[in-house]
């Protein structure tokens, strides 16, 4: 990777992915980005902290040889950094959130409007420096959309709050008839203050704040916290944990895939699907609730390892449920794909081109539709992995078909790994006990959750207290993303093409 050739100095974090810790100097900040970017390397994600006697902003570079986390410390009078969006596009709506949360300034950025402050809060005020006290609640204000002109050109809003029960976000389009010529999003309007909570809770109770993020993802953020604060304490999980970690996360795939899957359908008028993959997932959510105690699964991973085991009667039914899903999925994938309505929607709507994902960052399970071969468990097996030979999903079409394909792809490849989990689940405990963290150290947690990879960056101040916690979300790069895949399609196609993607409102507005 081009960032070795810098000659900066490395230091290799005791993670189960190969992840680097990097301090640069001003100078060094624009060209470590460069240099990634060169390389064909990845932004993953940037953020900010206080500590104390500084500000530094940081971010994440993935690369084939794992993840690299560069961190800039800041002049405390000039808190200022380079700006890297023209570099990775999907670094502006990340700069625009360290700034109103730290007061830290990307110096030549293009877009420097506010982005999770609606006007909450003041200008001036900053909620995650350290010196940051409470303040009164400010009427919200009007947000600057960017205008479209011209004839036959009108403004359709919608939202933030929507028809259905989902969460808030605002969609300014400009169209002429039906036709959309541009798409805005506003988003943060579930921003809650996570990150500030970290700071308030001890280290080993933050991997229940992290499995809250979003809730369709707590297995994966959950994960990712446990893996972080383990990297910083250098405890290694037993097996047994690793491989139940795994099988969490790979029913959770499948969950959200299911859901999903129904919902394309009933956007597309065919209300059996929405009923026959609704009748899985049902039934998936109930196993899961008897087998570890939450149909979601939240707050099963924990430091150290599960808070829960499977005795092999359990085990075994777990592994008889993928057997019976896996027929009626396959069945229900051959409906939809000779459904001549379902496909005269899906094909060719909301389309990102290969280099359109590639210019833009675009990730996970969208990415990999849009001829983007990336996936952690392929990439950077970690264990068990890297022994179950993940066979990585994927399509070229970038269209909602495609989309629907990969997710078909993806759920039948998690029930075949989740019978290698039941079959071949080792001996041994679940857990090894953590002491609380006594002094500082830092550590991150990568995992591929089913919307994309999830990142947790996590560092420990003095007395081990969570001096700063950030937690990353797929969605960040791939929300700017739809906002291009919806240009040139009629408005009444957006909820289809959105749930395609199906991000999350939470894990962005933290």
């Amino acid at each position: 990777m081009g960032i070795t050739r810098l000659n900066l100095p490395f230091a290799r974090l005791p993670a189960p992915l190969p992840v680097w810790r990097i301090r640069v100097e001003r100078d060094q900040w624009l060209a470590a980005a460069g240099s990634v970017a060169q390389s064909g390397g990845r932004l993953v994600a940037l953020w900010g902290a206080d500590r104390g006697e500084a500000l530094a902003v940081c971010a994440a570079y993935a690369a084939e040889t794992g993840l690299y986390w560069v961190d800039l410390a800041l002049e405390p009078q000039a808190p200022h950094y380079p700006d890297i969006a023209h570099l990775f596009p999907c670094a502006s709506r990340m700069q625009r959130a360290t700034f109103d949360l730290l007061g830290i300034a990307a110096e030549g950025a293009q877009d420097r409007r506010p982005w999770l402050n609606h006007g909450a809060w003041p200008a001036e005020y900053h909620p995650l420096r350290k010196d940051a006290g409470a303040v009164a609640p400010q009427p919200l204000q009007d947000y600057p959309f960017v205008r479209v002109e011209g004839d036959g050109v009108h403004e359709i809003p919608v939202g933030p709050v929507h028809a259905g029960i989902i969460e808030p976000g605002h969609f300014r389009f400009s169209v002429v008839g039906e036709k959309v010529l541009r798409l805005e999003e506003r988003l943060g309007y579930t921003h809650k203050g996570i990150e500030r909570r970290f700071l308030d809770l001890p280290a080993l109770e933050g991997h229940r704040l992290a499995g809250r993020v979003s809730g369709d993802s707590t297995v994966a953020f959950a994960w990712a916290y446990c893996m972080a604060l383990e990297s910083a304490l250098g405890c290694v999980v037993p097996s047994r944990a690793a491989w139940l970690r795994a099988l969490l996360l790979e029913r959770e795939r499948v969950s959200n895939h299911l859901n999903d899957l129904g919902f394309l359908g009933n956007d597309a008028a065919l209300g059996f699907g929405l009923a026959q993959f609704s009748r899985l997932r049902e039934d998936w959510l109930r196993l899961s609730n008897e087998a570890f105690g939450h149909r979601m699964m939240m707050d099963r991973v924990v430091p150290g390892g599960v808070a829960v085991d499977l005795d092999d009667a359990l085990r075994e039914r777990l592994r008889r449920q993928c057997d019976a899903i896996e027929a009626q999925v396959r069945t229900l994938e051959g409906i939809y794909e000779s459904h001549a309505g379902l496909q005269d929607r899906f094909a060719t709507t909301g389309i990102v081109s290969h280099d359109l994902a590639l210019q833009l960052g675009l990730t996970g399970l969208a990415a990999r539709a849009s001829g983007q071969a990336m996936d952690l468990r392929c990439d950077q097996p970690w264990v068990p992995y890297e022994g179950l030979q993940v066979q990585r999903a994927g399509h070229r079409n970038g269209d909602v078909a495609a989309r629907v394909a990969v997710r078909f792809q993806e759920t039948l490849e998690s029930l075949r790994l989740l019978r290698l989990l039941c079959d071949s689940l080792p001996d041994g405990p679940v857990r090894v006990p953590l002491a609380a963290p006594t002094g500082e150290g830092v550590g991150a947690g990568w995992v591929e959750g089913w919307r994309g990879e999830v990142l947790v960056a996590l560092e420990l101040g003095p007395g081990g207290a969570v001096r700063r916690c950030h937690c990353h979300d797929p969605s960040w790069q791939n929300w700017p993303v739809l906002e291009h895949a919806v240009i040139g399609n009629i408005v009444p196609d957006f909820p289809l093409i959105n749930k395609s993607f199906n991000l999350s409102y939470s894990g962005h507005d933290l």
